[in-house]
């Protein structure tokens, strides 16, 4: 491996963590208000970013108050969404609609957190739609202001040329 290339995903993985320890209490909850779930954008620009993202996402939750539940079911989440990520991308090259899939399809993917939450904290399986619901608009926020953030970032320092 290149050395560019580990010290990148390093630096995206420290990243992730801080971001989210700096809000923790509203990452690890019912709401999922994780601004670091923005760096999932960087997917969009060069697959080579996704190893930062989940190591970034395993070590931010070693943290979780959620346990062996956050790393199986979080890093799972980030894992397979991402996947999905990339193939879409093979045949979706505009930037902009990639941020939009990109925001959608991790919107849509919550039910594994809400799975998770439910099994974590016992809630009543008659709320998961409920939970999945409040999981998916955090989500989805943090996702739709972070697009244009990303966006702007990338016009600034070409993310393609930092992996």
């Amino acid at each position: 491996m290149k050395a560019k290339f580990i010290a990148t995903t390093g630096i995206i993985a420290a990243l992730y963590v801080a971001v989210t320890l700096l809000v923790a209490p509203f990452g690890f909850t019912e709401i999922q208000f994780r601004v670091s779930e923005m760096f999932n954008h960087l997917v969009a620009f060069s697959p080579s970013f996704m190893p930062g993202v989940v190591i970034g996402v395993f070590i931010a939750n070693l943290f979780s108050p959620l346990g062996m539940y956050d790393l199986v079911f979080g890093v799972a989440h980030s894992i397979i969404t991402l996947t999905l990520f990339i193939i879409i991308c093979k045949f979706v090259k505009n930037i902009w609609a990639r941020l939009i899939i990109n925001s959608f399809l991790f919107t849509f993917t919550m039910f594994i957190i809400a799975f998770e939450l439910h099994l974590a904290f016992e809630i009543p399986w008659s709320l998961f739609l409920w939970t999945w619901f409040t999981c998916a608009v955090g989500e989805f926020v943090v996702l739709t202001v972070g697009a244009p953030i990303m966006y702007l970032l990338n016009k600034r320092l070409n993310f393609k040329d930092l992996i």
